[in-house]
């Protein structure tokens, strides 16, 4: 499928599958969307705390970078896992601008190692941040009482909606710790139905630029 880097609302690019008018990112605002998503709604659930991380969908290595940013801040020590079964290509990542406009010249080189340092093994990018990128089928995820958060971030239902079912989800659930967090930028009835079915409990929040709602899911056992 045709493939090209495009430039979302807020300046930072994404890349566009142009057969399916799809993007990796909000066309809304690429930066946007993952600070709201992924850090006010997710990470900063985790102050002052080692987090560990699953990211379904590593794509850009956008939320990597950012959540490396973030953590920073909010003195958290990170274990990052990025599983994407397709990892763009490194034209496609020259093409990303996000060192420049999240101004972070200073950790250009951490953006570099992100996705430049070997797949299926961990990587320490600084002493408080470990990254493991697997290149995996999100159906062949079997980790048990991993994370304590998951940036679930599949292409859309319209175009995949195998991403998001009942069996995937339930893979989801297995793989967080009680009290575990889910956080993505959908909000579809059908996709609700089935975070409920494998027992999460479900909030409905204001979404990122250009989206009215947004789901966070709970584990929670008693």
């Amino acid at each position: 499928m045709k493939r090209r880097i495009i430039q979302t609302s807020d300046g930072s690019t994404t890349i566009q599958i142009e057969d399916w008018d799809e993007c990796y990112h909000s066309k809304h605002g690429a930066i946007q969307e993952a600070k709201h998503v992924f850090i006010k709604n997710g990470l900063a659930l985790f102050p002052n705390q080692k987090v560990s991380i699953l990211e379904i969908g590593f794509g850009t290595g956008l939320n990597a970078f950012i959540t490396f940013l973030e953590a920073k801040k909010q003195n958290q020590s990170i274990n990052y896992v990025g599983v994407e079964a397709y990892p763009i290509s490194v034209s496609e990542l020259k093409g990303m601008n996000y060192v420049e406009e999240l101004g972070a010249l200073e950790y250009e080189a951490v953006f570099e190692k992100i996705h430049h340092k070997e797949w299926e093994q961990p990587n320490w990018l600084t002493a408080d941040f470990c990254l493991t990128k697997r290149q995996q089928f999100f159906e062949a995820i079997d980790d048990v009482e991993q994370y304590d958060l998951i940036y679930f971030d599949a292409f859309g239902y319209r175009v995949q909606p195998e991403l998001w079912s009942t069996a995937i989800f339930q893979k989801m659930f297995t793989a967080l710790k009680n009290k575990g967090v889910l956080v993505t930028y959908a909000a579809r009835g059908v996709v609700k139905r089935s975070m409920i079915e494998v027992g999460f409990k479900v909030e409905k929040l204001a979404g990122p630029p250009g989206k009215r709602e947004m789901f966070r899911a709970t584990k929670l056992i008693p």
